[in-house]
């Protein structure tokens, strides 16, 4: 399923991992808090456009102009209109994460929408948010941790879930004994019990890589991780307009970015991240373009 997912951006999901993901956001209420309803709609209008779209969408796949004809025909509220025309994406957004709309088939260039039902059969709706975080939290950890709770929000939300409920499940996990607390550098951390021994185990690797904009080996644990990125580099990686740059990864920290031009493939290596193997990235660099002239700078 195609929905607006982790921190309000478009994810591909099974049925299970999106209806825990959603339930997740869905508990942090974000379009109830006073700066959400100042810049882009009220309460009241969300719950509208939610009414709305629970009449509408099952069973049908319609696209961006019939979802908002549809929604003014029974609505009948003009406001919801100028909603849909000036800031369409994110006023839906809290519609997804409360199960309500996804995206449908593609159709050439045009966006469709439907209801997960329509999409998923056999779709249950939303799980309770303990439940949904005893499957996604561990996912998460298993993927990127040891990791910080803060981290994880940060991952799922931008931070803004409930302290107490992201405490809660935390807390449940733990004391199932699903996940287990570390100390990563003198911080509380958390990891799935069962990887313990083998995150003991590890040691660094000398692998290269040239990793695609937006990978999830970066927003995994996000830009701010100064174990991933040094701190004065992360404007070269986070760029505006929410771009994440192609990165190269040497002994598993971020040593710099990478653009292609044609055959050109032009590699800037951070002096601070120490000798990366030519070698290693000219090979990487065939991986990716099989006639790729190589063009490696210090920034």
């Amino acid at each position: 399923m195609k929905v607006w997912a982790m921190r309000g951006t478009l994810h591909l999901l099974t049925a299970g991992d999106a209806a825990a993901c959603l339930s997740l956001m869905a508990a942090a209420r974000t379009w109830e808090k006073g700066a959400w309803q100042r810049t882009f709609a009220t309460v009241d209008q969300v719950g509208a456009l939610a009414d709305a779209v629970r009449e509408i969408l099952p069973g049908r796949v319609l696209g961006r102009e019939e979802l908002a004809a549809e929604i003014l025909r029974v609505t009948r509220d003009e406001s919801l209109g100028e909603l849909l025309g000036s800031g369409w994406g994110t006023v839906l957004k809290p519609l997804a994460w409360q199960g309500l709309i996804c995206h449908g088939p593609g159709d050439g260039n045009r966006v469709t929408f439907t209801s997960p039902g329509t999409w998923f059969g056999d779709w249950a709706g939303l799980p309770a948010p303990e439940e949904a975080a005893a499957r996604i939290v561990p996912a998460y950890l298993g993927a990127y941790g040891p990791a910080t709770m803060e981290t994880f929000d940060q991952w799922l939300i931008r931070g803004a879930s409930k302290r107490a409920s992201l405490r809660g499940w935390f807390a449940d996990l733990a004391r199932s004994g699903v996940i287990t607390e570390v100390s990563v550098d003198g911080r509380r951390a958390y990891a799935r019990t069962a990887d313990l021994d083998d995150i003991a185990a590890a040691t660094s690797m000398p692998t290269v890589r040239l990793l695609p904009a937006f990978d999830q080996y970066v927003l995994g644990p996000g830009t701010g991780d100064e174990h991933l990125i040094a701190p004065h580099r992360r404007a070269l990686i986070s760029r505006t307009g929410g771009w994440i740059s192609p990165v190269v990864v040497a002994r598993g920290r971020v040593a710099g970015t990478w653009e292609r031009d044609g055959e050109a493939l032009t590699v800037g290596l951070f002096a601070e991240a120490g000798p990366v193997p030519e070698t290693a990235l000219a090979a990487e660099a065939h991986r990716l373009v099989k006639t790729a002239e190589l063009i490696v700078v210090t920034v």
